[in-house]
């Protein structure tokens, strides 16, 4: 058995920029080790990222490598192309893969400046660069925000306080922000999570946003987590295609495709009736 080592991350260097930066008093980020892997907590049990220390680049927890299914539904033609965007930081896995290994253009919005030194100083995340980009800045201001719309390809958004109990931007007009910020064919991918999470109702706003038929989801991890992946107008792949870029996927990049494809679901019948519920009721006088 591996030791865990706790300690508190504070840094004089800490970003305070952004104006919640200057109001809040922000949980700071904890580091615990175990194994071989850096794990991030906000001053909790919780983990909100991870490490393995001799394969920074590697996607270490499952529910993050599902995070990157919207790669079964972009050509590999153009898989690299384009601007990959995550809203909440964590431990930067999907930030160090997209713009590491993918090479894409690559932009993380956190609005707690003590992960961003956390990730700096302990998670292998470069300084800003032609391909990166790391804003402390509020993920809901900066999905509304006309100037980001149509600039990513790509969005994954995984957003937790210290508590992990539910998505903290989780409203209908938050995903409407979001498929705003993609351009025409872009795919977002969502963590669902927590023990004040619903599944069918954050599933259900963000198919009222994208559309019954943009929406999927990979059936939950052990641990309790679903990924939702929204298109924005993209025409889904023959079973073939799927088949091939998973192979793709699996070849190149080391992550378990051929396993997503067998978790991938569209919508339960639930989900499909609350948003004709919640249609109908719109419409009543």
């Amino acid at each position: 058995m591996g030791t865990i080592a706790v300690s508190k991350h504070r840094d004089a260097r800490t970003p305070k920029t952004g104006k919640d930066a200057r109001k809040t008093d922000w949980v700071e980020a904890t580091l615990s080790e175990y194994d071989g892997v850096r794990f991030l907590h906000l001053d909790s049990i919780w983990v909100q990222g991870a490490m393995r220390l001799k394969r920074p680049e590697k996607l270490e927890l499952e529910y993050v490598q599902r995070m990157m299914a919207w790669m079964l539904w972009r050509d590999a033609r153009e898989m690299t192309q384009g601007t990959a965007v995550q809203l909440g930081l964590g431990a930067g896995a999907l930030t160090r893969f997209c713009r590491k290994v993918l090479k894409m253009k690559t932009t993380a919005v956190e609005i707690n400046p003590t992960v961003i030194s956390a990730n700096r100083h302990w998670f292998h995340l470069p300084d800003d660069d032609d391909r990166l980009r790391v804003l402390n800045e509020d993920a809901g201001s900066w999905v509304a925000d006309a100037a980001n719309w149509g600039t990513a390809q790509v969005l994954n958004i995984d957003l937790y306080d210290h508590e992990a109990a539910a998505p903290v931007l989780d409203d209908e007009a938050f995903y409407a922000d979001c498929r705003r910020v993609l351009a025409d064919g872009g795919l977002m991918t969502v963590n669902l999570f927590g023990r004040s999470a619903s599944f069918t109702r954050s599933a259900a706003r963000i198919a009222k946003v994208f559309g019954s038929d943009q929406v999927w989801h990979l059936t939950p991890t052990r641990e309790g987590n679903t990924i939702v992946v929204a298109a924005r107008g993209i025409e889904v792949p023959s079973r073939e295609v799927l088949e091939q870029r998973a192979d793709h996927i699996e070849s190149r990049h080391e992550l378990p495709a051929r396993k997503w494809l067998k978790l991938v679901r569209p919508l339960p019948m639930n989900v499909i009736q609350q948003i004709h519920a919640a249609a109908a009721a719109d419409e009543a006088p």
